[in-house]
C-alpha cells in the first residue's frame, strides 16, 4: 500500500508540474501535440480535443506535455521556438509556479484537516488526539539511561505512590516530583508500538529546584487543531514562504557542497527514502500526507529552477542566453550539454539512492 501511495504522489506531483507548462503554452498560442498521464509508451488515447491528444501510458510514474518545436526545430509559427523569448521562459517558469501554488493548497487543506503540533494553552479545549511527547532530553539523565528518545508519547506512568495518566506536562512533572526516588514504569509510543521503560527520578536535576526529583526530560502537550479555512488561507501561504526559504537555502549548501566535494549524501533522501517518508506520513493521517506532499512539491519546484541543462531551469538559461546573443543556440550544442546535465542528475540519483539502501540494510 505505501508503494501505491507513493506512486500517486509523485503522479499527482509531476502532473501537476506538467499541467503548468500545458496551460501556459495553450495560453501563449503554442501548439500543444500530447498531454500524457504516465510515460510513453502509449495505452490509449482517451481524448482529442483540437490538435491536443489526451493520452494513458504505460509507465505510471508521472505524465508530460508535448509542445511542438520545443526541441528548437519546427517551421510551424506556433512552434515553442518560434513563439517570443518571454513567451517560452513563461512556459518553462509555469511547471516550477504551479508546483508552489499546489504546495500552498496542500498545507492550507493540511491546516484545515489538522495536523498533529505542539499545543499552546488555548488550544487544548479544542484540539483532539492529544499525547504528551518527549520534546528534548537531558544527556546522562535518569530519562536517557533509560533510553527513552524524543518524539516517544508517554501515555502511562505507575510507581509504587500510584498511577499518572494525562496529556498536560504539569501533572506529569508533579507526579515524577512526587515520586520520592521510586523508579517509575512508563509506557511510551514509539513508532506506533506501544513498549515499557522503566525510569528511576533523581535529585539534582532542576538547576532552580536541586532537591526536587526529576527524569531530566522536556515534554510537550501535541494534538491536532484544525484551523478555519479563513485563518488556513492566511498562515498557509506564511508557512509555505517559509519553507520555501529553508527549502531553497539547503539546496543552495547541498549543491554547493558537491561543487566542492563536501556533501554529505546521508542527510538526503532518494526514491526509496522518500517512499517511507510518505508510507509513515500516510499512517499518521491525511493531514500529515497533504504535508509532506507539499514539501516535496516545493523541492521538485525549486530543484527544477536550477541552471542545469536538462532541468526547466537550465532551459531556461538557454533563453536568457539567445535574447542577450539575439540569436539561436546551435541545437547540437543544446543537447550536448542536455546530455551532460542528464547523466550528472541520473549519477546523483544513483548516488542518493545507494545512501538510501545502505541506511535501510546499516
Amino acid at each position: 500500500m505505501s508503494v501505491l501511495i507513493f506512486i500517486l504522489v509523485i503522479v499527482a506531483l509531476i502532473v501537476v508540474h506538467e499541467f503548468g507548462h500545458f496551460v501556459a503554452a495553450k495560453w501563449s498560442g503554442m501548439r500543444v501535440d500530447e498531454f500524457g498521464l504516465g510515460y510513453p509508451p502509449r495505452a490509449a488515447t482517451v481524448a482529442k480535443i483540437g490538435e491536443t491528444e489526451y493520452t494513458l501510458n504505460w509507465l505510471p510514474f508521472g505524465g508530460f506535455v508535448k509542445i511542438y518545436g520545443e526541441d528548437g526545430g519546427g517551421t510551424d509559427p506556433r512552434a515553442f521556438s518560434k513563439r517570443p523569448r518571454i513567451l517560452q521562459a513563461l512556459v518553462l517558469v509555469a511547471g516550477i509556479a504551479m508546483n508552489l501554488v499546489f504546495a500552498y493548497v496542500l498545507i492550507t487543506g493540511a491546516l484545515v484537516m489538522g495536523t498533529p503540533r505542539a499545543l499552546s494553552g488555548n488550544e487544548l479545549a479544542v484540539a483532539r488526539d492529544m499525547e504528551l511527547v518527549v520534546a528534548n532530553i537531558l544527556p546522562g539523565s535518569p530519562a536517557a539511561r533509560a533510553g527513552l528518545l524524543p518524539g516517544d508519547s508517554i501515555l502511562k506512568a505507575e510507581d509504587a505512590q500510584g498511577r499518572w495518566s494525562a496529556a498536560d506536562p504539569k501533572s506529569f512533572s508533579a507526579f515524577v516530583a512526587g515520586s520520592n526516588g521510586d523508579t517509575i514504569a512508563l509506557e511510551v509510543k514509539r513508532d506506533g508500538k506501544a513498549q515499557a521503560v522503566s525510569a528511576t527520578p533523581a535529585e539534582g536535576i532542576v538547576p532552580n529546584d536541586p532537591s526536587r526529583y526529576a527524569l531530566g526530560v522536556e515534554v510537550a502537550t501535541v494534538g491536532v487543531v484544525s484551523l478555519p479555512l479563513g485563518a488556513a488561507i492566511v498562515q498557509g501561504a506564511s508557512l509555505t514562504w517559509g519553507a520555501t526559504k529553508l527549502t531553497a537555502t539547503g539546496l543552495w549548501h547541498f549543491f554547493y557542497s558537491i561543487f566542492t566535494l563536501t556533501a554529505n549524501f546521508s542527510q538526503v533522501a532518494g526514491p526509496i527514502g522518500i517512499a517511507g517518508a510518505v508510507g509513515t506520513a500516510s499512517a499518521q493521517g491525511l493531514g500529515d500526507l497533504l504535508s509532506l506532499m507539499a514539501i516535496i512539491s516545493i523541492n521538485l519546484a525549486l530543484i527544477n529552477l536550477i541552471p542545469i541543462p536538462a532541468l526547466d531551469g537550465g532551459r531556461l538559461l538557454f533563453v536568457i542566453i539567445e535574447s542577450i546573443i539575439r540569436r539561436p543556440i546551435k541545437p547540437s550544442f543544446a543537447h550536448a550539454l542536455n546530455a551532460v546535465g542528464f547523466v550528472f542528475l541520473v549519477l546523483l540519483m544513483v548516488v542518493v539512492t545507494a545512501h538510501d539502501i545502505f541506511r535501510i540494510i546499516g
